[in-house]
């Protein structure tokens, strides 16, 4: 699933098609559970990890944003 536009989002993009599935994946088998942590690190990166069985870590650069 690409939501962004232009490929400019990619980490973003990536990140948002995960927990699409996941959630999708989740309600299939009828429960689940994520966790969703996200820190500000070096230049304004946004490290955002997704704990979903294993976790998965995106570094989004701060212009994906859209602030």
């Amino acid at each position: 699933m690409v939501i962004g536009t232009q490929g400019t989002n990619r980490e973003l993009d990536e990140a948002l098609g995960l927990l699409v599935r996941q959630i999708r994946e989740g309600l299939a088998h009828g429960f689940f559970e994520y966790n969703v942590r996200c820190e500000i690190g070096k230049g304004g990166r946004r490290e955002l990890t997704i704990g979903a069985g294993k976790s998965h870590r995106f570094v989004i650069r701060e212009e994906e944003i859209g602030i």
